[in-house]
């Protein structure tokens, strides 16, 4: 399977655009994102995240795309270990499976699809979350609900526990989010 999607933010200040390759070695997203940040200045940033064919985050490189400024690469065993791209450990992380990237609503497919939680089951999980443009990473504590599974998509509960934000995010049939009400709304296909 290849598709390509376009996610605009509601409030018009972001868009992106994201290529998903999934076969039978495993899946590759490649999103390219340019909005504007809260402080007013706009940014741009490119994507990569790499899962095996079971949806566990192998690889993820977040580039802002400006000269000199620092970007993340980091690797994962799918296990709940991570390090940088050099070898590095970043016990920080440990534990975590998924990766939350701010400023796209594809990374809510990955608990999606690697979860595949059955309506009314809820899932805690812990994921690194790259709060980008500003490009630091933490770990972070989340819930998936299934609130609902169709063959054409779905619905799922987000809750962001550090945050306090809750959103029924609707899904089509390969897990990818239609409409994240008040953030981003799906504007192709």
């Amino acid at each position: 399977m290849e598709r390509e999607v376009v996610w605009a933010q509601w409030n018009g200040e972001a868009l992106e655009h994201l290529r998903l390759t999934v076969d039978a070695a495993g899946i590759a997203a490649d999103g390219v994102i340019v909005g504007v940040e809260d402080d007013g200045q706009p940014f741009r940033l490119r994507y990569r995240v790499r899962c095996d064919p079971g949806w566990r985050v192998r690889e993820v490189d977040v580039d802002p795309l400006r000269p000199g400024a620092s970007s993340i690469a980091l690797r994962a065993d799918g296990a709940g270990r991570w390090t940088t791209a050099d070898g590095e450990p970043v016990p920080a992380l440990d534990g975590c499976l998924d990766v939350d990237i701010r400023v796209t609503p594809f990374t809510n497919t990955l608990p999606i699809r690697r979860l595949a939680p059955r309506p009314g089951e809820a899932r805690e999980l812990a994921v690194a979350y790259v709060a980008a443009p500003r490009m630091e990473v933490t770990p972070v504590r989340q819930r998936y609900t299934c609130l609902e599974a169709r063959p054409d998509g779905g619905l799922y509960r987000y809750e962001g526990f550090s945050t306090g934000f809750v959103a029924d995010l609707p899904v089509d049939a390969d897990g990818l989010v239609l409409d994240y009400p008040g953030v981003f709304r799906r504007v192709r296909p």
